[in-house]
């Protein structure tokens, strides 16, 4: 289940099958809880520099709950889950709306495309991807792309 904030009713329906594409595409049921917050400018600013000491606009913020071990199995996780849904809340992703704005424009696509890049790059994140090393970043991207691909929201 994904709790949304500041997200137009188009924004969510995309936001949901995103969320579907994303644990489909690693081979996971669906028993996760995510936050996705639409930010401006100066909050996503603000963010950046308190969580990673970098100050200045970014795009999109990842902020996971749980450190995952792959294989991830629901009962490994048994002491985290919520008792009364049997699920994982795994953590919190902040858009920036000014970003997915400049963004669609210069790479000369929609901002629903782009809105949808950065969800799925955030949930990649939570669920333990990264792009620090080239191998990683390699792998990232790779579900990124075919996630967008199943999606039907291409370049």
């Amino acid at each position: 289940m994904i709790n949304t904030l500041r997200l137009s009713a188009k924004e969510k329906e995309l936001l949901f099958k995103a969320y579907d594409a994303v644990i489909d595409d690693l081979g996971l049921d669906d028993w996760f809880d995510v936050d996705v917050t639409a930010v401006g400018r100066d909050v996503i600013r603000s963010y950046n520099l308190e969580h990673r000491n970098v100050d200045k606009v970014t795009d999109v913020l990842s902020f996971p709950n749980v450190e995952f071990k792959w294989p991830i199995y629901q009962c490994d996780y048994r002491a985290d889950l919520d008792p009364e849904t049997g699920r994982l809340f795994i953590g919190d992703i902040l858009v920036c709306r000014s970003k997915i704005k400049e963004q669609a424009k210069e790479y000369g696509h929609s901002e629903e495309r782009e809105f949808v890049y950065l969800c799925v790059h955030g949930m990649l994140h939570l669920f333990g991807f990264d792009h620090i090393e080239k191998e990683d970043e390699e792998d990232m991207l790779a579900h990124q792309n075919a996630i967008m691909t199943k999606l039907g929201i291409e370049r």
